[in-house]
């Protein structure tokens, strides 16, 4: 493994130079607009079989049989110069996750499809693997809800990890539905930093705020729709790809403002995108509630994270997030509590 110097990796010329091939080759062949898992396989077999990057980079598939987790770590000793790795895998529990990042010594892109498989538990993972994913400063993981926002992901990892030399390794959960937000270009840095505005400003006197990450994001928008239609609220947007990475920007700079009482205080995209509005903010991940939790610290408004567990085992619907989007508008004296009760009747709660 190559040695770190100020929290960064020594990147050779080869290593940098096989990045930006692949860089260029997938920025030369954008995909149709498919799903974050279908997003990835089309990257994975540009980077595969394009003549171009075959020798430029690592495709591991998780499902071959040739190149299993356990045969993995053996055919990478074997190479003695680094190349972009993007790994497809179906990881289940934190333990499996850990093996498996260990075999790639920490580095790469690992693209994890278990949602996408039957499974006892919400999103396809053990709860256990979530909240490794969020301790593992080695680890910066993410949740796109389309396409889009994973083809922008994976480009970013790949400038990070093999030509910025930044230390450890991105990780990509993935589902199969082509029903998240678009991504315009203006949006692709703050989509990378954790969150970015969704349409238009809201016109309503009466507002939320809906954040929602991954296949979650398809119940928050049409959480907004019953919103608007029957009770004449209006929500404010965010697809939030990583709300782990918000959580520890937020964390970083609070930390260096206590510590640095002078100087001029620093900010975090999550601060910086929720400013200036006072309105409630209900974040919806399909992962356990625990995910979400570290942002109310860092939240200047009524705060409600919503995930699987938190009103029903499985992951909160739209009529969840509905109804305690009106919760939150009651508790701050915005509308009347008979308006919850209405919505708690009229809404199929599971």
């Amino acid at each position: 493994m190559l040695s770190t110097t100020n929290g960064r990796r020594l990147v050779t010329a080869s290593t940098a130079q096989s990045a930006q091939i692949c860089i260029d080759i997938l920025n030369d062949q954008p995909p149709p607009r498919s799903s974050p898992l279908y997003t990835v396989m089309a990257m994975a077999n540009t980077l595969e079989f394009s003549p171009a990057t075959r020798r430029q980079a690592w495709v591991i598939r998780g499902q071959s049989s040739s190149r299993r987790i356990a045969a993995w770590p053996t055919w990478f000793a074997r190479n003695s110069g680094e190349k972009p790795l993007l790994y497809l895998h179906s990881a289940t529990s934190s333990a499996q996750l850990c093996a498996l990042s260990r075999g790639t010594e920490q580095r790469g892109i690992l693209c994890n499809d278990i949602q996408t498989r039957p499974t006892t538990w919400p999103r396809g993972a053990h709860p256990s693997l979530p909240l490794w994913l969020a301790s593992n400063p080695q680890c910066t993981p993410y949740d796109p809800a389309s396409g889009e926002e994973t083809r922008a992901i994976v480009l970013a990892g790949l400038h990070a990890l093999y030509i910025d030399g930044r230390p450890g390794f991105y990780y990509l959960a993935l589902h199969d539905q082509d029903d998240g937000p678009g991504l315009a270009p203006q949006d692709r840095e703050d989509a990378i930093k954790g969150m970015y505005r969704i349409g238009r400003e809201p016109a309503a006197r009466l507002q939320v705020r809906l954040l929602g990450a991954g296949y979650a994001f398809a119940e928050v928008l049409h959480a907004a729709r019953l919103l608007e239609t029957d009770w004449n609220v209006s929500a404010q947007l965010w697809s939030c790809p990583s709300y782990t990475r918000l959580a520890r920007e937020a964390r970083a700079a609070e930390r260096w403002n206590r510590l640095h009482p002078l100087a001029e205080k620093r900010s975090s995209h999550l601060r910086d995108c929720l400013a200036g509005n006072d309105s409630p903010v209900i974040a919806v991940t399909g992962y356990p509630q625990s995910v979400v939790d570290p942002l109310a610290a860092h939240v200047d408004a009524r705060f409600v994270a919503l995930g699987a567990g938190s009103v029903q085992p499985a992951p909160p619907d739209r009529y969840w997030i509905a109804a305690l989007a009106l919760k939150a508008l009651a508790e701050d004296g915005r509308i009347e509590p008979q308006q919850v009760e209405r919505a708690l009747r009229r809404y199929p709660l599971g």
